[in-house]
């Protein structure tokens, strides 16, 4: 009985690990969505923002980089997608610019 709140902040942290490595995941993807925007000429935060999940999309910041490249940043959610946390995490791509 004394080891049911230890499993339970076990899972916690397991959970909040996995959410975490998710969002890492789905921002990667949204950085390279947004490079392929900028290597056309397109809307590099209305791509970036296409491809994220809504609850990763509060406190998006798309940046362009020099030379084509192009960062994401998104706010960790806290054990679930509708609380933000803290810290943020993001993902950089570049694709070159094509010729326009």
């Amino acid at each position: 009985m004394a080891a049911i709140p230890f499993v339970l902040v076990i899972g916690a942290v397991a959970w909040q690990l996995a959410l975490a490595g998710y969002a890492l995941w789905v921002t990667s993807h949204a950085a390279r969505v947004a490079a392929r925007a900028d290597a056309v000429g397109r809307d590099v935060e209305a791509a970036a923002r296409s491809a994220l999940p809504g609850g990763l999309q509060e406190g998006l910041l798309v940046q362009r980089l020099e030379g084509g490249g192009v960062r994401v940043r998104v706010r960790m959610p806290l054990f679930a997608y509708r609380w933000p946390g803290p810290v943020t995490m993001a993902a950089t791509s570049s694709l070159g610019r094509a010729e326009r």
